[in-house]
C-alpha cells in the first residue's frame, strides 16, 4: 500500500511540474516546447486513468476471488458434517441381530428359511441361490456330522471345518475383499471358501441352525466384527471361528463373557444374552492340576508333543496376584523361547486367564501346529514337472513358455 502511494505522489508532482513549466514555456513564446510539453502531460493523465481502471478491475477479481474461497470452505465444512454423519452412523451400534452392516461394506443376513427348509424337508419356496447354499451345506454336514453326536460333538466339528477349510479373505481390517461378492454371506462362503468374519459367523449360524442348535450372530459395538453366541444344554458361549481361522487352536471357542472381553471384544451386553457357559469350554474340559508356576514349561511341552490344542492348569497353592504375575511372565517368556525354538513349528501359541464354575481361576493355554491339509504352493511342492508337461503336450502339443525355468517349464 505504500508503494501504491508513492507511485500516486510522484504522478502528481510530475503533472504539476509539467504543468509549471507549460505556463513558463508559454510566456516566454516557446511555442513547439510548450506544444510537446502539453502531449507529454496527456500523455501522464492518460496513464494515471489506465492505472486507476486496472486497479479498479484487480480490486473486483480480489473481490470475485474472496466470494469463491468463502464458498469453497463453506461447501468443505458441509463434506467434513456428511463425513462425520456417516462415520457416526456406520460404527454406532444397533440393538439388532440381522440387517447389521459390519465395517461400513458386510451385512448380517437372516439365512433362516434355508434352515428351515432343511428341517421341514420343504425347499419349494426357496429361490435357485438358497437351494444351492442348501445343497452345499447339506454335503459338508454329510462330512463332519454322524449318528449319536451330541450338540457340542456337532458344533466342535463345524468349528473344526470352518477353521481348517476356509480361508481369510485378505484386506483391510478384515474388510477388502479380493474374491468379489460372496466372503460375507453362506452361499459365497461355501462356494468359494473364502470369508471375512461376516461369512464365518453367518455360515455357522446356519449350521448351527439346521442341526437345531440355538445360535446368534453378535457384532462388536463398534460395527467392525462380527461372531456367533451358541447355546448348549441351556449355557451360551462365545464362538469366533474368524480369528480362530487357519489354526483351529480353540483359543476363541465356546468362551464366557469374561474370556470373550479379555480377547478385546465389546458388545450390547444388554441386547445379547449373557454367556456364562464354562461346562463346554475345551481348556476347562481339559484340567489339570500342576505343582506351581515353574511346572508350567513341563505342562507346555507335554501339550505340544502330545498335539494337545488346549488346556488349562491350576496350580496346588491358592492363585494369589504374585503368583497371578509369575505365571503370566513365565508364559511371555515362554512364548517367546517357542516362537524362537526350530524344533516347534507352531502356529498359534496364547493364554489367558479364565474361570471354572466355581468361579476359581485356571491358566488357559492354546497352542497349535501349521495344519499339514494346507494347501501348498504349486511352486513349493516336490511335483513332476516332467509328466506334467507330458500330460498338457499329449493334449496341446508342444508349447514353449515366456518364463521356463530349471523345474521342468513351469510358468513363473
Amino acid at each position: 500500500m505504500s508503494e501504491e502511494k508513492t507511485k500516486r505522489s510522484r504522478g502528481s508532482g510530475l503533472i504539476v511540474a509539467l504543468l509549471v513549466l507549460a505556463i513558463l514555456v508559454s510566456a516566454g513564446g516557446m511555442g513547439f516546447l510548450g506544444w510537446r510539453v502539453t502531449d507529454l502531460l496527456g500523455q501522464v493523465q492518460r496513464q494515471n486513468a489506465e492505472q486507476k481502471a486496472a486497479q479498479s478491475a484487480l480490486q473486483e477479481k480480489l473481490a470475485d476471488s474472496s466470494a469463491i474461497l468463502a464458498e469453497l470452505q463453506k461447501q468443505n465444512e458441509n463434506l467434513n458434517t456428511l463425513l462425520d454423519k456417516l462415520v457416526s452412523t456406520s460404527t454406532e451400534d444397533i440393538a439388532a441381530e440381522d440387517d447389521v452392516v459390519i465395517a461400513g461394506e458386510y451385512t448380517i443376513r437372516s439365512t433362516t428359511q434355508i434352515s428351515d427348509a432343511y428341517r421341514s424337508g420343504d425347499t419349494s419356496q426357496l429361490s435357485d441361490r438358497d437351494k444351492e447354499t442348501l445343497d452345499m451345506a447339506k454335503n459338508v454336514l454329510s462330512k463332519v456330522i454322524t449318528d449319536g453326536m451330541t450338540d457340542y460333538e456337532k458344533e466342535e466339528a463345524v468349528y473344526k471345518w470352518l477353521t481348517t477349510k476356509l480361508t481369510n479373505d485378505t484386506g483391510l481390517l478384515t474388510v477388502i475383499p479380493t474374491s468379489g461378492d460372496g466372503v460375507d454371506n453362506p452361499y459365497g462362503v461355501l462356494k468359494n471358501r473364502q470369508a471375512v468374519c461376516v461369512g464365518y459367523a453367518t455360515t455357522f449360524r446356519l449350521f448351527m441352525q439346521m442341526m437345531g442348535i440355538e445360535c446368534k450372530v453378535i457384532h462388536s459395538s463398534d460395527r467392525i466384527h462380527s461372531w456367533d453366541l451358541v447355546n448348549l444344554d441351556g449355557d451360551w458361549y462365545h464362538v469366533d471361528c474368524y480369528m480362530d481361522s487357519d489354526n483351529g487352536s480353540y483359543a476363541n471357542f465356546n468362551m464366557n463373557d469374561a474370556a470373550c472381553s479379555s480377547a478385546g471384544h465389546e458388545w450390547n451386553t444388554d441386547f445379547f444374552p449373557a454367556a456364562n457357559g464354562v461346562k463346554y469350554s475345551p481348556a476347562l474340559m481339559n484340567r489339570t492340576t500342576i505343582d506351581d508356576v515353574y511346572a508350567i514349561p513341563a505342562f507346555v511341552r507335554d501339550m505340544i508333543e502330545d498335539n494337545v490344542t488346549a488346556a488349562s492348569c491350576t496350580f496346588k497353592q491358592k492363585i494369589d496376584a504374585q503368583t497371578e504375575a509369575t505365571a503370566s511372565a513365565m508364559m511371555d517368556r515362554l512364548s517367546e523361547t517357542i516362537w524362537n525354538t526350530s524344533e516347534f513349528n507352531l502356529n498359534n501359541f496364547n493364554y489367558q486367564w479364565s474361570l471354572d464354575e466355581n468361579g476359581d481361576y485356571l491358566l488357559a493355554i492354546y497352542v497349535s501346529v501349521y495344519r499339514e491339509d494346507k494347501p501348498i504352493d504349486p511352486d513349493d511342492a516336490d511335483v513332476d514337472w516332467d509328466k506334467i508337461n507330458e500330460a498338457i503336450t499329449d493334449v496341446f502339443g508342444e508349447v514353449t513358455y515366456n518364463d521356463y525355468e530349471d523345474n521342468g517349464g513351469a510358468m513363473g
